[in-house]
């Protein structure tokens, strides 16, 4: 039997205009209002005619130029998180980071499978087998035919300023490096081990056998040197002692064979031609060589984590609680620029362990002292959690200091611990063994032992008797009160910062590293001054029933003076004891449906008001709302209901608005259709964001979302989709899909085309242009993602109707860089908002940026605490052919139309709102079956631990339970 082609509902079949179906197409009344009945929420509404354009001349953008393109490749390049519904607008500015190596790139597809994929563009399947008649353009292949858009000119709108950068211009050496590939026998895991082993190598035959050289070696298996070395292939021994444990006895002695061979010369003069634009794909080779230079110093000095650096004595420690404290330091790499090379250094902290005794770690842990009592069960697992792998020193042997690896924690107490003697059937207590061996009396028998060595041959050491060992860094999830402690800890104003970032340069005094002199690098000890521009403030329209009827943000803030709200509940409020809450929460939504169900009216909206402190409380609730109900909650804290704070209640009136359907503020330039490649012809703009489970969590899945605006001209509105995948994938796989059913032939999917369909629905409009903002990609992710994403955009709207290919810009949006900008003059206050920071709308596209590739940086909001942190936007595709201000200027009055606050927010609202969307959706995630606890459990909330999508027994990934539509429809994620 056949498979037939489904009718696709909306488009070329839809004859409803900007009424459609659900909410989004229902006119809405003025102000802030909503009622009951039929969903109806208060919004701007634009009467102009739907198909016309206005004639105006667009204030700011230049005319679009076409972009040129060229042969070219990739590059190398860029979370304790709080959670969304913490913050209002603005994640605070310096937000601590997780230091891993944010630039490291992930393997890339490997050519055949860029074939695959890239062949797949030229003619995408269509259901039964039917080939689509329209053919796309296929995406030419990295490094051979495509490169990323070039930069189409710069940007010329906005008032011209001077900033600085944290960019350290880098000369570029005029010798040759040589890389040398190394091997050492017995194999060695450890980066430590392996740098001692060559460093006594170089000091041993640095004048006899390298020729005078001194290479700089990555921890693994190569070596560089500036200029050949008498060899291609040499064998050397290497003996190495180990440490002093001060027993004052023979160190033990390890040998080690080493083996150099010549592999290959690093090609400086490419990424000369590659920084002037005339070569197409990055030597990453090259830039490696450099990177591993310059950090050869400062891995000797700091103790080293990814690309950054970190010393008790580079700043004051502070403990975070829980025996964990923070310690500063810095991020530094090299990256190719306009300007030329450029060495990026900022400042870093993230959180060690605390050099202290274990018991009094513990004590810290647990929040109790732990000397005249025994521990519970609970105690020991959470002991055992914290302190696996964990570096501890004996203390109970004098001046002996040996050090032993955690791998557990006993069952039972010290006192009823014994072992066997001397491979017989002697069996000794650990207490009687301390005391005749060490003369050592435990004083604490009734805590465990420490278990050291394997599981096979375990050591037992008392707690008493040891202390944890310095310069260990802690890499599980801090609770929010270390995330608290560690943001103001970090948090600098931009002059504090700067000032530091001067002092860490001149520590470091480049100028007189013996390696960086070795290779011939010279680093400049003053920021970069570069070229900016603040772009013009978008003005926004409200309502024509407010007294106010538009305003003109300031410094990238305004107020909600003046604006319309209504509210009028349909019943009245009760008070729930927390573990009754879900029962009480499908009753209460019954009886509304009876009061409502007769006037032919649904229910709008639930509020709920919730305890300070409510564990999972939030989540579930959620859960049950929009999963199971169908129905829109606003929770707020009972502390906030009491303040009364007409900001806060302001701020819940914004979220309340736009989740029943509603419209706070448009932008004034949409009414007169004088935004360019937005208003001249139906536009979506999608976001998509996928967020990856905390360290530590092995099972949880992946959740990615993606939003669409489903208002045009407007795009104020957007409606949210989430889906589950495999554990730290980054690629989206439900962007579109297609399943074949027995009775229903072939059935197309996925997030893509359900929003697609939806945009048709309710503007009655089917979407000639997309813009994608993709957030949270790396550089080295950059070709994966735009393959196999622009590859799933294209088959869902060729999925809807034949030769249907809507032009589509692919912009990637990056937060997680080091780029700080700071003003150029700290004391002018015409140039900086009021905390110091530089003023919202600063765009830079120029000697920062890539040197051919079209991105920039926007720093759209105004600062509150800390250092601002730009976005970074990259270009990745762009059919529409966006000139830098047409792109740019969309960008920044975008993150006006945020709807939860009355601020420019620092990235475009669509990624913000996926973000949000993401991480509600670890809400809806089944519990574990090893979780007991009920709506009322004390899990944390927004935690994922205690929830999983996987199947049992580890294997596939079950998807996550659907959103009702009433829900899907409306911001609900807000």
């Amino acid at each position: 039997m056949g498979s037939r082609r489904p009718r696709l509902p909306g488009f070329g079949e839809d004859n409803g205009g900007r009424g459609g179906q659900g909410r989004c197409g229902r006119p809405g009344r003025a102000g802030f209002q909503y009622q009951q009945g039929g969903r109806v929420a208060g919004s701007y509404h634009h009467h102009g005619p739907r198909g016309a354009t206005q004639q105006c001349r667009p204030a700011g953008p230049a005319p679009v130029q076409p972009p040129q393109h060229s042969d070219g490749g990739g590059g190398d390049g860029p979370s304790a998180t709080i959670s969304p519904e913490l913050r209002q607008a603005m994640d605070d500015d310096d937000a601590p980071r997780d230091p891993v190596d944010v630039s490291a790139s992930p393997e890339t597809l490997s050519p055949e499978a860029l074939k695959v994929v890239a062949g797949q563009l030229e003619a995408l399947s269509m259901e039964g087998g039917e080939k689509s008649a329209v053919v796309f353009q296929p995406i030419p292949l990295p490094g051979c035919s495509y490169k990323f858009p070039r930069r189409p000119g710069r940007g010329r709108v906005g008032t011209r300023c001077l900033v600085k950068a944290n960019h350290f211009l880098a000369e570029l050496p005029d010798k040759d490096l040589h890389q040398y590939d190394v091997s050492i026998t017995p194999e060695i895991t450890s980066r430590v081990v392996g740098r001692a082993v060559m460093e006594e190598l170089v000091k041993l035959h640095k004048v006899s056998y390298l020729g005078g050289r001194l290479p700089a070696y990555d921890g693994r298996k190569s070596m560089y040197t500036a200029g050949p070395l008498p060899f291609t292939s040499k064998e050397f021994h290497i003996t190495l002692l180990d440490e002093d444990d001060g027993s004052g006895l023979e160190r033990r002695e390890r040998t080690f064979k080493v083996v150099i061979r010549f592999a290959a010369k690093a090609d400086l003069h490419r990424l000369e031609q590659y920084i002037a634009g005339r070569q197409g794909e990055a030597p990453q080779e090259a830039l490696q060589v450099l990177d591993i230079v310059l950090r050869e110093l400062p891995t000797a000095r700091y103790e080293p984590y990814g690309r950054s650096f970190f010393s008790p004595d580079l700043g004051r420690r502070r403990s975070l609680g829980d025996g964990i404290e923070s310690w500063h330091g810095f991020y530094q790499t090299i990256r190719p620029t306009q300007m030329g090379l450029s060495l990026n250094i900022d400042m870093s902290a993230t959180s060690f362990f605390e050099p202290l005794p274990v018991i009094d770690f513990v004590s810290q842990l647990l929040n109790t002292d732990i000397r005249s009592r025994s521990l519970s069960d609970a105690e020991r697992v959470k002991i055992k959690k914290a302190l696996k792998g964990v570096k501890v020193e004996v203390t109970h042997r004098g001046n002996i200091r040996r050090k032993y690896r955690i791998s557990g924690l006993t069952s039972e107490a010290t006192r009823e611990l014994s072992f066997p003697v001397d491979q017989g059937d002697t069996v000794k207590s650990v207490v009687q063994y301390f005391q005749e061996t060490y003369g050592y009396t435990i004083q604490h028998t009734y805590l465990p032992c420490l278990q050291v060595g394997n599981q096979q041959r375990p050591n037992y050491l008392p707690m008493e008797a040891c202390k944890i060992v310095a310069g260990q860094r802690y890499s599980k999830r801090l609770n929010q009160g270390q995330i608290r402690a560690l943001l103001e800890e970090t948090c600098q104003r931009p002059h504090d910062r700067e000032r530091d970032l001067i002092q860490i340069v001149n520590h470091n005094s480049y100028h007189d590293d013996p390696y960086a002199k070795e290779f011939g690098i010279t680093i400049s000890e003053r920021l970069a001054s570069v070229e900016a521009r603040v772009l013009p403030t978008p003005r926004l329209k409200y309502s024509e029933a407010g007294r106010e009827k538009d305003c003109l943000p300031r410094v990238g803030q305004w107020n909600m003076m003046n604006k319309e709200f209504a509210l009028e509940p349909v019943l009245p409020a009760i008070y729930v004891r927390p573990d009754q809450v879900e029962r009480a929460l499908k009753a209460r939504f019954h009886d509304a449906l009876n009061i409502l169900g007769p006037q032919r009216k649904e229910l709008d909206l639930l509020i709920g008001i919730l305890p300070d402190n409510n564990g999972s409380l939030y989540g579930d609730l959620k859960r049950v709302c929009e999963i199971d109900l169908g129905l829109i909650s606003q929770c707020c804290l009972t502390k906030q209901v009491f303040k009364m704070n007409k900001q806060i209640l302001a701020n819940l009136a914004l979220k309340i608005n736009v989740k029943v359907g509603g419209r706070n503020t448009v932008l004034a330039d949409v009414v007169s259709r004088c935004i360019p490649l937005l208003t001249d012809k139906p536009t979506i703009i999608f976001g998509a964001d996928v967020t990856h489970p905390h360290p530590g969590e092995d099972s949880s899945p992946s959740i990615s979302a993606v939003v669409a605006s489903q208002d045009w001209p407007e795009v104020t509105k957007y409606a949210g989709l989430v889906s589950a995948q495999s554990h730290r994938q980054e690629l989206i796989d439900d962007l579109y899909n297609v399943t074949h059913d027995p009775q229903r032939g072939t059935i197309h999917g996925g997030m893509i085309r359900e929003l697609l369909m939806s945009f048709k629905r309710c503007t009655g409009e089917k979407p000639q242009r997309i813009l994608f903002y993709r957030d949270g990609v790396s550089e080295g992710q950059f070709y994966q993602v735009l393959l196999h994403e622009l590859d799933a955009i294209r088959k869902a709207c060729a999925s809807l109707e034949a030769n249907y290919q809507p032009q589509v810009t692919f912009i990637v949006v990056q937060k997680r860089h080091h780029t700080r900008l700071f003003p150029h003059n700290h004391n002018d206050q015409s140039s900086v908002d009021r905390s110091g920071n530089i003023l919202p709308g600063t765009v830079v596209d120029s000697k920062i940026c890539h040197p051919t590739e079209f991105d920039f940086f926007l720093c759209s909001h105004a600062g509150i605490k800390g250092t601002s942190r730009p976005a970074h936007y990259h270009v990745l595709w762009d059919e529409n052919n966006f000139s830098a201000d047409a792109l740019q200027s969309l960008t920044n009055n975008l993150c006006y139309t945020y709807a939860r606050c009355t601020r420019s927010v620092s990235i475009v609202p669509p990624a913000y709102y996926a973000h949000l969307a993401a991480f509600r959706a670890r809400f809806y995630m089944e519990p574990d079956s090893s979780d007991s606890g009920s709506i009322a459990s004390t899990r944390q909330a927004g935690s994922s631990t205690s929830r999983s999508t996987r199947a049992p027994g580890g294997g596939v990934v079950r998807p996550l339970p659907a959103l009702k539509d009433s829900v899907k429809r409306v911001m609900f994620y807000c």
